[in-house]
């Protein structure tokens, strides 16, 4: 038995997800777990489709069992949403390799630059640069140019975001001192934001942007394209657009002192935030924002997680449960495992979950109100309440009855 984790958001699952997994199996994994984003992703923005809906077809398509990332580590850098990620694998203690894709598909030159990273990371020069502006990721890439070369300093560059996060995983492997083996997987044909198809392999970020305009039926599995679908018929889908007037709302009302408890507000950015209150849109008030220090990817996250009520404070330990979103067969072999070796509490129920301690019952409150505010970026969106009460999806893939009862106690 040979269990891959991968990290992943599935927004949606698509062609080039399924030629991951394959890809994963054949280099001998027989179980994967994924750790998957819930109803906001690490871009900064909500999900085009609620995370169970995902996370069932993800099963469907060849993940054993998916765990969810809480929200306030998936609106982090690729640092955090990395290591949170990578903390949950590690703590059910029953992963043996992380797969994950990248532009680059050679492991060693991954190795390379994360060390290299890590490296620049912890030097004068970086800080120099940063207390002159620069942004984070700029000055990294810059200072690994100028000690490694350009090679090594063009495996960062902000279009190569696979490469990027790859990166982040070794060095949390690294960090947490995981006996986690990486794996990389030559991204195929289309790029992370690449808005061409080729050879039916499009990007998630092309379909979602499409996803009422095209036939995108040959971009992902039938069941997936069914499912999402039926989703934009019924305006089940989610959309920023449609917490336009939320998002200034709060922004409208908070003031500097609260926006400088948001996550990755420093160096003055709240009163940027506050005096940029009186644009007229979000798009606007983004572009108000925006220097060479701040990056518009960092300002979407810090948006949401002042929309959230996220706080620094959140963030001071990692995760402390793994949730449940949907399994099958082989996942209860996962599961069986992990009831022997995991130091992580696992559960479908996210009351449950909320019980094992403070920090869990605030993680579970600020999921169950991050759904709430995800079900308004619907057309149509659903009551409140609605992450207490889900059902997590148990797929029945080979012969035997499955039960619901999947909770594993600290």
């Amino acid at each position: 038995m040979k269990v891959a984790g991968i990290v992943c958001e599935y927004n949606p699952f698509h062609n080039g997800h399924k030629y991951h997994i394959r890809k994963t199996r054949e280099n001998g994994a027989t179980h994967i777990v994924a750790v998957m984003s819930g109803n906001f992703v690490q871009r900064g923005d909500v999900a085009i489709m609620d995370k169970f809906e995902r996370a069932r077809v993800a099963v469907q398509n060849g993940v054993d069992l998916v765990l969810e990332l809480p929200v306030p580590y998936v609106l982090q850098s690729a640092e955090g949403f990395a290591r949170a990620a990578m903390y949950i694998f590690n703590s059910i203690g029953c992963v043996d390799e992380l797969s994950f894709g990248s532009e680059c598909g050679d492991l060693d030159k991954l190795i390379e630059a994360a060390h290299a990273t890590i490296k620049v990371a912890d030097t004068p020069e970086l800080k120099f640069m940063l207390d002159n502006g620069a942004a984070f990721p700029a000055a990294v890439q810059a200072l690994v140019e100028k000690n490694y070369g350009k090679a090594m300093s063009d495996l960062l560059e902000v279009s190569n975001a696979n490469n990027v996060l790859a990166i982040e995983y070794i060095k949390a492997i690294s960090y947490l001192n995981s006996k986690i083996v990486p794996f990389t997987i030559k991204r195929k044909n289309a790029g992370h934001d690449d808005m061409n198809v080729k050879e039916n392999f499009a990007s998630a970020s092309f379909i979602r942007q499409n996803v009422t305009d095209i036939n995108y039926s040959d971009l992902m599995p039938a069941d997936m394209f069914e499912t999402l679908s039926q989703a934009v018929k019924n305006g089940k889908y989610g959309s920023m657009a449609n917490l336009e007037k939320a998002i200034m709302y709060c922004m409208r009302t908070n003031s500097p002192s609260r926006l400088r408890e948001v996550p990755d507000v420093a160096q003055g950015l709240e009163n940027r935030i506050f005096e940029a209150r009186t644009a007229s849109t979000v798009s606007e008030m983004m572009d108000m924002i925006k220097n060479k220090r701040y990056t518009l990817a960092r300002i979407r996250r810090i948006i949401l997680c002042a929309l959230l009520g996220i706080t620094t404070d959140d963030l001071k330990t990692p995760p402390v449960y793994a949730r449940i979103l949907a399994v099958n067969e082989r996942g209860t072999d996962i599961l069986h495992i992990a009831k022997e070796k995991s130091r992580m509490p696992m559960a479908t129920s996210l009351a449950r979950l909320s019980e094992i301690n403070a920090v869990a019952k605030r993680l579970a409150e600020l999921e169950s109100f991050s759904t709430d505010i995800y079900n308004l970026a619907m057309d149509r969106p659903d009551p409140i309440g609605t992450d207490y009460r889900a059902k997590v999806s148990v797929i029945q893939t080979l012969t035997n009855s499955l039960s619901e009862n999947l909770d594993i106690p600290v």
